[in-house]
């Protein structure tokens, strides 16, 4: 990104994102017995492109493809849920410079980095702001919402922990090493 300006390769990553999201959150998902509240693998992905990509391209596609999959398949978008979706992906992009993926190296200090960051956004966001939120925006019950905050931040956690950390060590093995003999072409 220069200046202010979002690149191409930067723009298509936010749209080409957000579609896999809105797939992974219909179709790769389980549900809890919590209600409206599920085991969601498309968070892993989002913490796969907020590192590849950086905050802005990471919040974009949690609140663009949170907000189309809640639109597409619930007829509206729960925007308490969708605002959050946007903060756990910009908030996980910060730690993109630090982590520096694209060096190809993502030993165990960098994963230790990557999760405790993603542990602490994801508990600010589904423990503390979403469920407040829910009773601000949608006068839900307070111990429902707490309740379905806990489910989907500890499960989110449990799947970035996994899903995340396993694509972005494919991602980086996929990258050139620096000081290595492979030559980008």
């Amino acid at each position: 990104m220069k200046g202010n300006q979002l690149s191409i390769k930067t723009i298509v990553a936010i749209g080409i994102g957000a579609a896999v999201f809105v797939i992974l959150g219909r179709f790769a998902s389980i549900p809890t017995g919590v209600p409206n509240t599920n085991f969601d693998t498309s968070y892993g992905f989002l913490a796969l492109m907020a590192i590849v990509f950086g905050p802005v391209a990471g919040g974009l596609i949690g609140l663009i493809g949170h907000a189309l999959k809640d639109a597409i398949f619930y007829g509206t978008p729960w925007w308490s849920w969708v605002i959050v979706s946007g903060i756990v992906g910009f908030l996980i992009g910060l730690a993109a410079k630090k982590i520096n993926i694209e060096s190809g190296v993502f030993n165990v200090k960098k994963i230790i980095l990557f999760n405790v960051v993603q542990i602490i956004v994801q508990a600010i966001g589904w423990f503390a702001i979403a469920p407040t939120l829910d009773v601000l925006i949608y006068a839900e019950p307070v111990n429902k919402v707490y309740l379905q905050g806990l489910v989907a931040g500890g499960l989110n956690m449990v799947t970035v922990a996994v899903l995340g950390t396993l694509l972005l060590s494919i991602y980086a093995k996929s990258r050139s090493q620096s000081g290595s003999l492979t030559k980008d072409v």
